[in-house]
């Protein structure tokens, strides 16, 4: 009888204990029990934006891999030093004379600004993609030029030859999401390729087309055809390198299939795109084009300022550029997020120029131990960040000037962007403004969350190695989102 008493004492104190805790810190600790984070590791934290209160926690504080939410840190960071309305400039010069025949004894410079929006399939359409170079073209033909005894030479060197951050993978580097940043970017640094594909599985397939056209590519093609659908093809080859490899597989009985690689040298195209258009519009150009890279040419004011400047271009304001960045997770527009603050706060527009200047911000804001930021975009495996430090962030860019923009650029559950699909039809449709990250065995949301409660809670969840699928774990992780959207 004694043994019972006591069970039922236990019972019923866990369960008071269960019920004095947070309705959204239940949720937490379900979430976590499941069997299949046994071998995972999560961090979560919820915090009350005006009481400054945590809600409910698991191992908040331990910094973990998070992918894409890392674009949080780098476009919170433009946002702030940089302000909505800075737009990067790309700047047209030349050097030596024009004479009376109509002749430039010099070269035509292209000064890299670190605009990404350069011909960009999220900025324009594509078959305008290449109407900024016209303005350009315009520029010099008014000056009656109509050859030039020198070059085209594309100059990035401002934001140095990097190629990628720290900490990506060699199997990312050569796809379209792993574009590194250049001082030069164009087209979003993308090769559209096509390929036609035979009726038989394990057949080589065929490139039908390349766009644009790349001077001097090398392109090895052991990709083979497959009864499996969609596409399942990897590209190989490092920045600068004119070599690409491709393997893999592509369904059978397809013409022009488009897969999309990497740009190996955006400078060099830059400058072979302009000498082309410009010998379309019949003016000579009787050395071709270059690079600085290739002419091991530094760039500094003092060269710039021995030489004429021609035309200005100026690109998106930051806050279209950052929307398109949160909304739709472009990881080059998030490396240029740092590039452009290194170059703007510096004159030298690297990753870690900018990862510096970062950090030396946030630090001020809140305690930054245990951030590790090696990349803008969160593709790093060397990242690691805390759902405390997503949480610390968002709360200060509630309170920014900014914060209204901030939270405008992130998809919404049920509704916009990479969360489109998340809670649609549930209570938290609507609630959820947040970025989300995805990699091999890793999952992760950050951003804020409006309850049915009038509450606002900045969160953040990460998950790593988690064994379930994941569409299973969007599934847990949309039930947590909705227990949030109504207390």
């Amino acid at each position: 009888m004694k043994i019972v008493s006591i069970y039922l004492f236990v019972g019923y104190a866990m369960l008071n204990l269960s019920f004095g805790q947070h309705p959204i810190q239940n949720a937490v600790t379900t979430f976590c029990n499941d069997p299949v984070f046994s071998h995972a590791s999560i961090g979560i934290k919820i915090v009350d934006i005006e009481t400054n209160q945590v809600i409910a926690s698991h191992n908040p504080d331990i910094s973990l891999p998070s992918a894409s939410t890392a674009k949080l840190f780098s476009t919170a960071t433009a946002l702030e030093i940089l302000g909505p309305n800075f737009q990067p400039k790309t700047r047209l010069y030349i050097d030596g004379h024009v004479d009376s025949s109509g002749t430039l004894n010099g070269n035509i410079w292209i000064r890299g600004g670190g605009d990404p929006s350069l011909g960009s399939k999220y900025i324009t359409d594509t078959k305008y993609k290449r109407f900024f170079f016209h303005a350009w073209a315009e520029a010099v033909q008014l000056l009656g030029i109509k050859k030039i005894s020198g070059s085209i030479i594309a100059d990035a060197s401002e934001f140095g030859y990097e190629g990628v951050p720290d900490g990506w993978s060699w199997s990312d580097l050569g796809n379209y999401y792993g574009a590194g940043p250049s001082g030069l970017s164009i087209f979003d640094n993308l090769i559209n390729v096509k390929f036609n594909t035979p009726s038989k599985a394990g057949s080589p397939v065929e490139v039908s087309s390349m766009e644009p056209t790349l001077p001097n590519l090398e392109f090895f093609n052991y990709i083979k055809s497959s009864y499996t659908k969609g596409d399942n093809v990897y590209f190989y080859g490092g920045p600068y390198s004119n070599v690409r490899y491709a393997s893999g597989t592509l369904p059978i009985n397809q013409n022009d299939f488009l897969v999309k690689a990497s740009i190996p040298d955006p400078e060099l195209l830059f400058a072979y795109e302009f000498e082309q258009l410009l010998e379309a519009n019949n003016i000579e150009v009787l050395s071709g084009y270059n690079s600085a890279r290739l002419l091991h040419i530094s760039s500094s004011s003092t060269a710039y300022d021995s030489r004429n400047l021609i035309y200005s271009h100026k690109g998106e304001q930051l806050i279209d550029i950052i929307n398109y960045t949160n909304m739709k997770s472009i990881n080059l527009f998030a490396e240029h997020m740092l590039t452009l603050i290194g170059y703007e706060k510096t004159g030298y527009g690297t990753t870690n120029s900018g990862l510096e200047i970062m950090e030396h911000y946030w630090e001020s804001k809140f305690d930054t131990k245990g951030l590790f930021l090696h990349d803008g975009s969160g593709l790093s495996r060397s990242n690691a960040i805390s759902a405390t430090h997503f949480t610390e962030l968002l709360i200060q860019m509630s309170k920014s000037q900014y914060s209204d923009q901030y939270k405008a650029s992130l998809p919404i559950s049920g509704v916009s962007g990479t969360l489109k699909y998340i809670c649609k039809g549930q209570a938290a449709q609507h609630k959820i403004h947040a970025k989300s990250g995805t990699m091999s065995r890793i999952k992760s949301y950050a951003g804020y969350a409006d309850s049915n409660s009038g509450k606002k809670y900045a969160f953040a969840l990460i998950v790593n190695n988690q064994t379930c699928s994941s569409r299973v774990l969007k599934q847990k992780i949309a039930a947590l989102f909705n227990v949030m959207a109504v207390n």
